[in-house]
């Protein structure tokens, strides 16, 4: 049966400005403190690195990410949608950031071949309840699985069903922590639409992710968990993240899918299983935001992950660089990957992972 290939980003931010550049755009008012004009963070960009055409094809924002997403050989594309993808004009008072794509927009989804959007994230409710609906339709109208929010609490935990032919299943449970910015009144309940929301990162919480994921599972199938949590910035990973994730990895979960920062954070691999513990963004329209420079929020890392369709274990990971210009990523120079393999050596140090260049501009991850 040979190995399952799993395509992974973090969050896809396509709300705001990068909507404000597609096809159909929503309108562009916004309810922030500083902006209210989405189109304002297309002007940002375009001082920071030129002009950005309007009404770009759904390619456009992939840019040369694409030749590596579309590949024949990855079984599933798996991110982190992070904004709402509605026309509703009701958005959430309590929170100053709003996130939203024009449903008209999803093919630019599509258009990357994304087999599963998790939506347990900071972000999913910005335009409330509607909003949230018209999203859950959108995606399932467009043919995409989606995992960690929905109409009641039943829906948002279950996991997405990924069938790969010849190959077995991928199950994809999506979790949200508070410690990610999302307000616990956004929780599912079984009379009320919400996220999936993680009460806590304990063990007694993590037991009973495996617990429903050990009922879900069948013989045979790749479980992956799905986790907004942590902060922004930095690249510390708390006792607390790494103790629910080797917790979910002794339970049976076979990939942890981490995402929240804003740039890529180490990956630990624990009994021979992957812990992506932040993926970092790969798409979004902070482009000529100043203010974390250090962290170099401009590149953006691409996840190649091979499993064994047999058990689960880790074959092995490809990691591809790309930089934000113009809202489209493209290649990083040879320079940026350098920068970019050297900082996520020096903190893989205490998880025993390093990389090094491979094929391609790539970089191969090592581990013990």
């Amino acid at each position: 049966m040979g190995s399952i290939h799993v395509c992974l980003c973090g969050d896809v931010m396509t709300g705001r400005g990068i909507d404000q550049v597609l096809p159909q755009p929503c309108a562009p008012v916004l309810h922030e403190p500083c902006v209210c004009d989405a189109r304002d963070y297309v002007r940002l960009a375009e001082e920071a690195h030129g002009p950005i055409p309007r009404s770009v094809d759904f390619a456009y924002v992939w840019g040369e990410a694409l030749g590596e997403m579309r590949k024949p050989d990855i079984d599933v594309r798996i991110v982190n949608l992070e904004t709402s993808v509605t026309q509703c004009q009701d958005h959430c008072p309590d929170k100053e950031i709003h996130y939203r794509m024009h449903p008209g927009n999803v093919g630019c989804l599509a258009t990357a071949g994304i087999d599963c959007c998790c939506l347990a994230n900071n972000h999913v409710l910005d335009w409330g309840y509607g909003g949230l609906t018209e999203t859950l339709a959108t995606l399932d109208t467009a043919g995409i699985a989606r995992a960690g929010a929905g109409s009641n609490a039943a829906e948002a935990a279950a996991p997405a069903v990924l069938t790969v032919p010849g190959k077995g299943r991928v199950l994809v449970f999506a979790l949200g922590s508070t410690t990610s910015g999302i307000p616990q009144a956004w929780t599912a309940m079984p009379d009320r639409p919400g996220v999936n929301l993680l009460p806590d990162l304990s063990e007694g919480t993590a037991q009973r992710i495996v617990s429903v994921a050990a009922r879900a599972r069948q013989p045979g199938d790749v479980v992956v968990a799905s986790i907004h949590w942590g902060s922004n910035w930095g690249y510390d990973v708390s006792r607390e993240q790494i103790d629910f994730a080797h917790t979910l990895i002794e339970g049976g979960v076979d990939l942890v899918h981490g995402h929240s920062s804003h740039h890529p954070r180490p990956i630990e691999v624990y009994r021979d299983r992957p812990i992506l513990y932040g993926c970092g963004d790969f798409l979004n329209d902070y482009e000529g935001i100043g203010g974390y420079e250090r962290y170099r929020g401009d590149l953006r890392l691409l996840y190649l992950i091979d499993l064994d369709s047999r058990d689960g274990r880790l074959a092995g990971v490809r990691l591809v660089p790309f930089r934000v210009q113009q809202f489209r990523l493209g290649r990083a120079s040879e320079a940026d990957t350098t920068w970019l393999c050297d900082v996520m050596n020096r903190y893989g140090e205490r998880f025993g992972t390093r990389m090094t260049p491979g094929d391609a501009g790539g970089l191969t991850l090592h581990w013990r």
